[in-house]
């Protein structure tokens, strides 16, 4: 491959670049809520348990042992108890 070749491989928008909007808001107030039980409704269905890791993109809640990934995207509101 020519060094032309390569530059024009690698030049912006010729690679796929992953895109997420972050709401700092609800990221900080999820943060705080870590370790508390949290029920997050979300576009498809309601999700209870203990909130254990947050992070600008997903969080886990974990309910009977099990682990739930949930896309910050995805949630509608967060009632924490």
């Amino acid at each position: 491959m020519s060094e032309q070749q390569e530059q024009e491989r690698n030049l912006p928008g010729s690679m796929p670049q992953m895109i997420t909007h972050v709401d700092p808001y609800l990221y900080e107030m999820l943060r705080g809520c870590t370790g508390a039980y949290v029920v997050i409704q979300t576009i498809k269905d309601t999700v209870r348990g203990e909130l254990a890791h947050v992070t600008p993109d997903h969080v886990v809640v974990v309910h009977s042992g099990y682990r739930f990934y949930v896309r910050i995207q995805q949630i509608i509101w967060v009632l924490r108890h």
